[in-house]
């Protein structure tokens, strides 16, 4: 599968973004949907999951979708399967993210052009944890 273009500059400068809303983040540790943002937390970024079947994750508060954030997102990460993509990037274009990362295997072209038509930076087929490790 293809990913996303963007430089490794490009990337480092994503990760200095803190505030990360988790679509589809798990309660269960053997996924990566739960230590992805788990190694992300312990790393000092700020993140906030969503997932309508939890109350919390990781001790933070678990949000039902992305519209009942309060708080400014920079980055919306999603590990939903490429399928189901469309609908989070519709909401997520709602709240104005700077970034939209799909985890590694995600990919929707049609989605991501949607998200890039909104002035919103897609990275698509990257783990944020080992592109994290890779870079820094």
């Amino acid at each position: 599968m293809e990913r996303d273009s963007h430089t490794d500059d490009e990337i480092r400068t994503i990760y200095s973004m803190k505030n990360i809303a988790v679509v589809g983040m798990s309660k269960n540790p053997d996924k990566a949907a739960h230590y992805v943002p788990k190694y992300l937390l312990e790393h000092g970024f700020n993140i906030i999951p969503v997932n309508p079947t939890s109350v919390e994750i990781l001790g933070r508060t678990c949000y039902s979708n992305l519209l009942d954030i309060s708080q400014e997102i920079d980055i919306v990460d999603v590990f939903r399967p490429s399928d189901q993509v469309m609908p989070v990037i519709e909401e997520a274009i709602r709240i104005k993210p700077k970034v939209i990362w799909l985890q590694e295997g995600i990919h929707n072209p049609e989605a991501e052009k949607i998200a890039l038509k909104a002035g919103i930076d897609v990275v698509y087929n990257r783990c944020m944890l080992a592109e994290h490790q890779r870079l820094f």
